[in-house]
């Protein structure tokens, strides 16, 4: 007993019966301190088990939008944590810069990535999808191909 339940018993603001139902409940939690870190650790760790294979369905959605109304489509599937290719290339430039605006804040507010592929395609990922690499030997041939002609 410790002294201020002995104080509180001696006064009659406590029972007997609470004291000692206290004193377990230290006891108890003084011997799970006892034990390692390890052992805490273990312990955690097997109730927290994590699939490797969680996202079974990860699917990238290909786009062609002939207007801008379409890019709000885009932007719902960015949502949804799947990644979008976009091709620009069927849409006059005016309308490609305003689409490749929209898409890179809703990106950019989705804490995403937008890539570009090629001419007028884009690669845009939600957070969930992370890039590697460039493709900027490819961008530099097809310049060369393209002053060539």
């Amino acid at each position: 007993m410790s002294v201020m339940n002995r104080f509180m018993s001696f006064l009659g603001l406590q029972d007997e019966e609470e004291v000692v139902e206290r004193e377990r409940v230290v006891q108890q939690e003084e011997q799970e301190a006892e034990t390692s870190p390890f052992e805490a650790r273990k312990n955690t760790k097997s109730n927290n088990v994590v699939s490797i294979h969680s996202q079974k369905n990860v699917r990238v959605v290909l786009s062609e939008p002939r207007s801008y109304d379409e890019a709000q489509e885009i932007a719902d599937h960015l949502r949804s944590r799947r990644a979008v290719i976009v091709n620009l290339q069927r849409v006059r430039n005016d309308l490609a810069v305003r689409i490749v605006d929209f898409l890179s804040g809703t990106v950019y507010a989705l804490s995403g990535s937008i890539s570009k592929l090629g001419p007028n395609i884009f690669l845009c990922t939600p957070d969930s999808v992370e890039i590697q690499g460039a493709i900027t030997e490819m961008l530099a041939e097809e310049n060369d191909y393209n002053k060539m002609r």
